[in-house]
This record gives structure tokens, C-alpha cells and sequence, in this order.
């Protein structure tokens, strides 16, 4: 059984990794800029049940098949990073919405340009789950707090893992809460939302295009 300290420990590099940007800090910040707290809060809910994907696909050995397999984990990764390109791609060409949002920059405007939270959750969701990468870092991360005499470890794995995800959360709505307070005090990001895009789309294509060039982990 773990100690308390281990516990702790295991806490604190969880909220120092959330802390770190990437792909789903920036769809957090994203859509909390542009829809406010609600969709942010249901943005980081869909990474969170990606995350939940990529746990229970551990625990049952889909991660060990990714870290020996190179075509498996060559398959997942384009498939990811053909899911970041696309998100990418489709906010440069989006079209400009700032005219609306300029003449009524306030929270019903708003409202009406944003998308769906379901949309929101969805995307998410599998901007988390075609992500290789997050499958192997619970696999190389999780088992270091593992017992070596533990009896049942996919159980273990799963509790830990479980853990991780919770412990994310106020993370996550932390992200959405700094971002929405930034868009109602800085007018110019709600008038001009089609900046926002470009720049939104431009660093998905950029992680999709890292993840693409990205090389397997070695075993």
C-alpha cells in the first residue's frame, strides 16, 4: 500500500504535469476565451473522460501494446495527429465572427457564437483519446508507484490512474477560470475572436505536426 508521502509525491508531479501547456490546456483556454467558464469547465470534463480511456486501455494492456508495437503506436499517432490538424486547419478558415461579437461583445452574444457543449465535450474528448503519447505516459508513469508486491496491479493501476484524473479537475477548471477572467477584462479578445482562431488553429497544426514527427518512446 502506498505511504502518504509517496502519496503526495505522486499528487504533486501529477498537478505540476497538468500545469505544463499542450494540446489540452490550449483547447481549455481556447474555448473558455471565446465561450466563457461553462464551455471551459465542459472542455477539460472531455479531456478528463479521454483520460479515463487511456487508463482503462493500460490496465488491460493496450498501452504495453503501444509501447512494444511500433505500427500500433505508428497507426495511433497519425490518427491523432491527423485529429489536431484538422481542428487546426478548420479554425484558420473558420469564418470571421468578430463583426457580430464587436456590436454586442457581452455574454448573450457570446452565447450565440458558441458551440455546443456537447461539441465542446466531444472535442475534447478526442483530442485526448487520439493522442499515443498520453496512453504511454500512464503507462511509464503510473506503475513507478506501484508496490512491487502488490497482488492485483491493473487494479492498482486503475485506482492510480483514477486518481491522476481527479486530481486534474481543479487544474483543468483552473485554466478555464484564469482564461474567462482574462477574456471579460480584455475587450479586444471578444471583439476579435477570428484573431483568436488563427492563433488557436495555428498552434493545433503545430502539435499536430509535432506529433506526427514525434519518434515511439523507447520500451
Amino acid at each position: 500500500m502506498m505511504d502518504l508521502s509517496t502519496l503526495w509525491l505522486f499528487m504533486a508531479a501529477g498537478w505540476l504535469l497538468n500545469l505544463t501547456p499542450g494540446p489540452d490546456v490550449l483547447y481549455i483556454v481556447s474555448h473558455s476565451l471565446k465561450s466563457g467558464l461553462r464551455a471551459g469547465l465542459v472542455a477539460g470534463l472531455g479531456i478528463t473522460a479521454g483520460c479515463f480511456v487511456h487508463i482503462a486501455a493500460a490496465a488491460v494492456g493496450v498501452g504495453a501494446l503501444l509501447s512494444a508495437s511500433a505500427t500500433a503506436f505508428t497507426l495511433l499517432k497519425w490518427a491523432g495527429a491527423a485529429y489536431l490538424l484538422w481542428m487546426g486547419v478548420r479554425m484558420l478558415l473558420a469564418r470571421p465572427s468578430g463583426t457580430a461579437l464587436a456590436a454586442a461583445p457581452d455574454a448573450a452574444a457570446l452565447a450565440v457564437a458558441a458551440l455546443p457543449l456537447r461539441k465542446v465535450f466531444l472535442g475534447g474528448f478526442w483530442t485526448n483519446v487520439l493522442n499515443p503519447k498520453v496512453a504511454l505516459f500512464f503507462l511509464a508513469f503510473v506503475p513507478q508507484f506501484i508496490a512491487p508486491g502488490t497482488e492485483n496491479k491493473a487494479l492498482a493501476f486503475v485506482l492510480l490512474g483514477t486518481l491522476f484524473n481527479v486530481n486534474a479537475m481543479p487544474v483543468n477548471a483552473g485554466w478555464a477560470l484564469v482564461a474567462t477572467w482574462m477574456a471579460k477584462r480584455v475587450g479586444v479578445v471578444q471583439q476579435r475572436l477570428q484573431v483568436l482562431d488563427r492563433v488557436a488553429g495555428a498552434l493545433f497544426i503545430g502539435f499536430g505536426l509535432k506529433l506526427a514527427l514525434s519518434d515511439r518512446p523507447a520500451p
